[in-house]
This record gives C-alpha cells, structure tokens and sequence, in this order.
C-alpha cells in the first residue's frame, strides 16, 4: 500500500511541476528560476517526510529498505521525466 500512495504522490508532484512549469513560463517567464527552486524544496520536504514517516512506523527494517529504495528510483525517474518535457 505504501508504494502505491509512494507513487501516487510522486506522480502528483510531477504533474504539478509540468503544470505550473506552463503557467509561470506563460505569464512570469523571469519568475522561472524561482519556480524551480521552490518545486524542488517542496519535493525534497515532502519525500524526505513520507521516507521518515515510513521508516519510523514500519516495523518490518527489510521492508523499509524496500520502500525507501523504491521511492528513490521513482523519484529520480520522475525528476528525469519532467526534465526532459521541459527543458
């Protein structure tokens, strides 16, 4: 279940950079490094938090490793995506 919210979250992240990736460059194009910056602090602050979170609360260490693991390849393979769609 952890992996699917995992991602799920991640896939929400990712559309809601492309998305607003489009709107800042419509309307605010010098806002984009800001833009960026901000993405990528709230992307970090919040996998950082359900890694924590599902560290802290599983029992099971293996399945936590499996989890945390899991996440850092979607994660990269999302950031490597939503590069690539806008750069």
């Amino acid at each position: 279940m952890s992996k699917i919210l995992s991602t799920l979250l991640i896939t929400l992240l990712g559309v809601v950079y492309v998305k607003g990736y489009d709107i800042v460059k419509s309307r605010l194009r010098e806002h984009l490094p800001q833009f960026y910056l901000i993405m990528a602090a709230v992307r970090i602050v919040l996998i950082a938090t359900m890694i924590a979170l599902v560290i802290i609360f599983t029992e099971d260490k293996a399945e936590a490793r499996q989890f945390v693991l899991y996440t850092l390849i979607i994660y990269g393979l999302m950031m490597v995506t939503t590069l690539a769609l806008r750069h």
